[in-house]
Order: C-alpha cells, then sequence, then structure tokens
C-alpha cells in the first residue's frame, strides 16, 4: 500500500476510533452545552456543533453530523485526506491565502450556527 494511502486509512481509523469514544462517552454522561460563549450569552461561536458531529458520526448518522456543523465536517475530511492533495495544496498557499481561508470558513461556519440554533429555532 502506497504512503499516503496509508496515512489515509491510519487517520482515518484514528478519527473513526476518537468518534466512536466520543459518541460513548456523551451517551454516559451528556455533559450539556460546552460552549463558553453560548453558556453566556446564548449565541453560537463558529465552533458550536464541533462535538455534536462527532457525536453522530460515531454513531453513523452522517447527515446529522454534517448538519451539526458542515465546516468541522468537511475540516475533518479534509485532514483524513491530507496525503492525497489538500495538505500539499494547504502548505502551497501563502499566509494571506491560509488566514483567508480560515476566516471564511469560520465565518461561514457562524452564519450556519446562527441559523440552525437562533433563527431556525424562534
Amino acid at each position: 500500500m502506497p504512503g499516503g494511502a496509508l496515512r489515509v486509512l491510519l487517520r482515518a481509523a484514528a478519527v473513526a476510533g476518537a468518534a466512536v469514544a466520543v459518541a460513548a462517552v456523551h451517551d454516559a454522561h451528556d455533559p450539556g452545552v460546552l460552549c463558553p460563549l453560548r453558556l453566556l450569552t446564548g449565541v453560537p461561536c463558529p465552533l458550536c456543533g464541533s462535538t455534536t458531529v462527532f457525536v453522530e458520526a460515531g454513531h453513523g448518522r452522517w447527515a446529522a453530523a454534517l448538519l451539526a456543523n458542515p465546516v468541522t465536517a468537511l475540516t475533518a475530511v479534509a485532514l483524513v485526506c491530507g496525503p492525497f492533495g489538500p495538505g500539499r495544496r494547504w502548505r502551497q498557499l501563502s499566509y494571506a491565502g491560509r488566514n483567508l481561508l480560515v476566516g471564511a470558513a469560520l465565518a461561514a461556519a457562524w452564519v450556519w450556527e446562527l441559523a440552525r440554533l437562533v433563527l431556525l429555532r424562534s
């Protein structure tokens, strides 16, 4: 098996194992809302839903995982698949390009979370 494929397989196994473990811990003891911003203000942050992504994925509910926070879910896939190209493309970006991409992803995640947790619940 080529090195890139082996690294992707190992990363996927680690992420899957972590997702199953997070789901099991969550089932045994649901800690409730973990986000300090959401606890204090009721307003979700861009990373809200990230734990839910792994809980839902650990239970095999892929659509629910994607809907909890699409940016987190897609970032996890990109990190797992890094050796197949996304990692090389990331390293080729300038620091300004990386910052712009991260900022745009966080902004998109925040809009998604505001719509999901605030606007759609009203």
